[in-house]
């Protein structure tokens, strides 16, 4: 089957099978959203959702966070992974915030890009998750399940899976896709052992396929 035969078939069953698909960081607003993107980079969801509260409290706003050094910001978010980083990230995140854009996310990939501690994937989560664009986030999971989906082919970067994926599903259901494919990633389609016999995507699935080698 071709990527884009088999992206119907992707989109079909996950349609029937998983109709609501959603980010699973805890947000209530654009910015609270983006610090705790900034914050899931190589660290759990389930861990930033446990940081985000106190954090968000002492800075609810980007101003709040503006107004302080990194050291203390590091206090509240010490359990994750690479603190040091994105407690500068987040500082000079809110800062460019308040000095550039009136303390306003801005929802432009060029603009956003321009905000310390935010990549292409950030950017686009923030684009779809909360502006409704039509983007595709690629992180470890989509990269992993569109490759082994047989969706994406010869991909070696995230960008060419990003550009791979947004040619082939509808602009509509970019934003969705998005999370079908990382839940997908995260609790079937798995790095070290893919639960194959669980998995709904088999009948079309390349990598589902391939004779393993025990």
């Amino acid at each position: 089957m071709q990527p884009k035969d088999i992206c119907e078939k992707v989109i079909e069953w996950f349609q029937e099978n998983v109709p609501v698909a959603e980010t699973e960081l805890h947000f209530d607003n654009p910015y609270q959203l983006l610090v705790a993107v900034i914050l899931s980079a190589q660290c759990t969801d389930k861990r930033v959702n446990m940081i985000t509260p106190a954090l968000l409290e002492r800075f609810p706003t980007p101003a709040k966070m503006a107004e302080v050094e990194p050291d203390e910001v590091f206090d509240y978010i010490r359990s994750c992974s690479y603190p040091n980083n994105k407690a500068k990230n987040l500082v000079g995140m809110a800062r460019k915030l308040v000095s550039e854009f009136q303390g306003t996310v801005p929802e432009v990939m060029e603009e956003l890009l321009l905000l310390p501690g935010v990549g292409r994937k950030t950017a686009n989560v923030i684009l779809s998750v909360v502006f409704n664009k039509p983007a595709m986030a690629v992180d470890t999971h989509v990269f992993r399940v569109s490759a082994r989906l047989g969706l994406t082919v010869g991909s070696k970067t995230p960008e060419e899976t990003e550009r791979q994926l947004v040619k082939l599903f509808p602009l509509e259901l970019l934003p969705i896709a998005h999370h079908w494919l990382i839940l997908h990633g995260r609790y079937v389609c798995q790095a070290r052992k893919p639960l194959c016999a669980e998995c709904g995507l088999r009948a079309w699935c390349v990598y589902g396929k391939v004779p393993k080698v025990n």
